[in-house]
């Protein structure tokens, strides 16, 4: 019976570690996702995961309708829209020394 507590530390250990490098991180993305695309409003650039860029048209609950070049309106899922690369598109570029 002694050699089972050891074998207990070791596993929780295990769940621990799991938790705070794989679990967390998950979870802590998909709320900045959520808040960023609560925060869609008209006339932002976006790009899409799917790597379409263009300008919001209309925002509704759940879907935006992207403009895009030509004046070619679509319509997409808001979780259709990339954080990391929207961002990267309207943050100015660091200004070099």
């Amino acid at each position: 019976m002694g050699g089972s507590t050891p074998q207990l530390i070791m596993m929780g250990a295990i769940i621990l570690v799991f938790y705070f490098f794989m679990i967390r991180p998950q979870m802590k993305k998909q709320k900045d996702q959520k808040k960023f695309a609560d925060e869609l409003k008209r006339g932002d650039k976006i790009i899409t995961t799917a790597g379409l860029h263009g300008r919001i048209f209309e925002v509704a609950d759940t879907t935006i309708v992207i403009e895009v070049e030509g004046g070619t309106k679509m319509r997409f899922d808001k979780t259709a829209v990339s954080l990391e690369a929207s961002k990267a598109l309207n943050t100015p570029p660091a200004a070099k020394s």
